[in-house]
């Protein structure tokens, strides 16, 4: 899967500020065009998500008999010049249930980038019900994605061709295969979206955020960023840091690491939690149906890739499985330790010659619903990460640190390698090493690291208390396993989350939750 980092559905590890200066100057006071912030919202019942946010039905009603709303917002195309043409943004909301105690809006980013917010927040939804009690429960599909003026490069057909290529080439014929793929695919985002693909950055993004703070009349933000979306708020912390609200970072991307960096730490998390899938599935009292040992598990996948490089199995018909279906969706399970007993079950299925299971995890990761139709979430998030990033890696650089990725993960470590290629000839430039994300003078933000989150490793969590400077980031562990912590229900996080969010109260930093 060449898109920029295979696994990049979880997290991004770079971005970049392209219009910092321009946003110094009156970011924090929050003056953009006056016309533009004093839109008004339109909301109304909303329509069946689109196929770009991932096709489906309606957003069910909500626990109380009210119906969520939708509405479009309007944003400058390019902040470059915020009186030019404008595009519209999709955004989704649930009114507060509480009487007379309402902060505000709670501003949700799900992660990606690419993911839609409109489509993410009903799926969601009863798993923030208590914060509803105070808050209008809000998200967004960001600029690129889903109803927000959607970057576009494959068909459908074209994209289940792309995605049974071979992604961790053996040789010179493999290697010229991948990268004419990688460049199909870059040069169709350039001939359907060439007008987006400068104006998707994550600052750009976060600009939006600050113009939609002020059409929801919010003197603050009050944000809630997973994965990706804490990168997103780190950034937005940057560039308005006295327009911050109430936050909280959950499955927090490192911003100090360069792509590579990033992508090397993702290879060591994925390989360390599929470690402990398989010590969880021989610990259990009933015998494990793939492996006598953890290591005997470990070493049982390893050679059914090896296989699948040269011979698939059956998937979903037509489509076989690959090594790098199979490879992208054993990492998929690992998301969440409640697919685990799914992967546990997809790799029995598979010794036995059929893929299908392991296929539909695949599907997942990349935005496929099985009748065919792919959302926009790898378009997207190509065009978001090549925006962002700087380096351009070349097969050379690749091939030198091919080592280093193997020994990060003998199962993980040559498919993120070889997924830097993906921005290598991207039509835009990219823009930072890294993003910047501090924020001198923010109000305080819960930073939440979880132990086993295969891809967003806990370090990162640490690094961004540190680079969103002193008395702004605070930390909290969650020893856990799976992408994140607040939505595995473990009491103590939640705690610390809604004291933070309902009642300004803050947990001690370094306060470990298990």
């Amino acid at each position: 899967m060449p898109n920029p980092s295979p696994l990049r559905a979880a997290a991004v590890t770079a971005s970049a500020l392209l219009l910092t200066s321009l946003l110094a100057g009156c970011g924090d006071d929050g003056a953009e065009d006056e016309d533009l912030t004093r839109q008004k919202l339109s909301w109304e019942d909303c329509p069946a998500p689109s196929q770009a946010q991932g096709g489906g039905n309606s957003p069910s009603p909500l626990p109380n008999g009210g119906e969520w709303q939708c509405a479009t917002m309007k944003a400058p195309r390019d902040w470059d010049d915020p009186q030019g043409d404008t595009i519209e943004l999709a955004l989704i909301r649930a009114e507060a249930t509480g009487t007379g105690r309402r902060i505000g809006s709670l501003i949700f980013n799900f992660g990606g980038p690419g993911g839609s917010g409109v489509a993410a927040l009903p799926a969601f939804g009863n798993d923030y019900e208590k914060l509803r009690t105070r808050y209008d429960l809000v998200s967004f599909d960001p600029r690129g994605v889903g109803r927000s003026a959607p970057v576009r490069c494959f068909s459908d057909q074209r994209l289940d061709a792309y995605f049974q290529q071979d992604a961790t080439p053996d040789d010179a014929a493999e290697r010229t295969e991948l990268l004419e793929d990688v460049e199909d695919f870059n040069a169709a985002c350039e001939k359907n979206s060439a007008t987006m693909l400068p104006h998707v950055l994550t600052a750009d993004a976060a600009r939006d955020m600050d113009l939609m703070r002020q059409v929801l009349g919010d003197d603050k933000l009050h944000y809630f960023g997973i994965s990706y979306g804490t990168e997103l708020g780190g950034v937005y912390a940057h560039l308005f840091p006295r327009n911050v609200g109430r936050a909280v970072f959950d499955a927090v991307v490192d911003p100090t690491q360069t792509p590579e960096q990033g992508s090397l730490g993702q290879a060591k998390g994925f390989q360390r939690a599929l470690g402990n899938f398989a010590e969880n599935c021989v610990s259990k009292t009933e015998e494990c149906p793939i492996g006598d040992s953890a290591q005997d598990v470990e070493d049982r996948i390893a050679r059914l890739l090896t296989d699948l490089d040269s011979k698939p199995i059956p998937g979903v018909f037509p489509r076989e499985l690959t090594q790098t279906a199979a490879t992208g969706g054993i990492a998929q399970a690992l998301y969440s330790q409640e697919f685990w007993d799914y992967l546990t079950e997809g790799l029995d299925q598979a010794y036995d010659g059929n893929g299908q299971i392991l296929m539909l995890l695949s599907d997942t990761l990349n935005g496929r619903r099985t009748n065919g139709e792919y959302s926009n979430l790898v378009a997207a998030n190509t065009a978001i990460t090549c925006a962002d990033d700087k380096p351009r890696y070349d097969v050379a650089h690749v091939e030198r640190r091919l080592p280093a990725f193997r020994a990060a993960s003998p199962l993980f470590g040559e498919y993120l390698a070889w997924g830097m290629l993906g921005c290598t000839d991207w039509p835009v430039p990219g823009a930072a090493d890294h993003p910047d994300v501090s924020a001198p003078g923010a109000a305080p933000i819960l930073v939440i690291g979880n132990t086993g989150d295969p891809a967003t490793p806990y370090e990162g969590a640490r690094r961004m208390v540190r680079a969103l400077g002193e008395e702004v980031g605070v930390e909290l562990t969650y020893k856990g396993q799976g992408h994140g912590a607040y939505d595995s229900k473990n009491r103590c996080v939640q705690d610390a989350v809604h004291g933070y969010l309902l009642d300004g109260r803050l947990p001690r930093a370094g306060t470990v939750c298990s």
